[in-house]
């Protein structure tokens, strides 16, 4: 596996972990060490997302801070593989 798969790899991970940690928070709102765990996967993640857009570009069209050109449709496409 290439970096730029294991790191799309990570972050779905990382999406894994925070929903069932938000499921889990929807019924025990006071659960201090999920809040930590939910805290600490969301960090991950956003750490995990800001490398990956740094390095192999956007994922989502939120993510295109080009400002002169609309680069989300200048391919390959996040799901297409090289």
């Amino acid at each position: 596996m290439n970096e730029k798969n294991a790191l799309l790899m990570k972050i779905k991970k990382y999406d894994f972990t925070l929903k069932e940690l938000n499921l889990y928070l929807d019924t025990h709102p006071d659960c201090r060490r999920a809040l930590a765990m939910f805290s600490k996967y969301k960090k991950l993640r956003e750490n995990a997302l800001n490398e990956y857009v740094s390095r192999f570009g956007p994922l989502t069209p939120e993510q295109s801070e080009d400002t002169e050109h609309w680069s989300w449709t200048d391919g390959p496409w996040p799901w297409e593989r090289r």
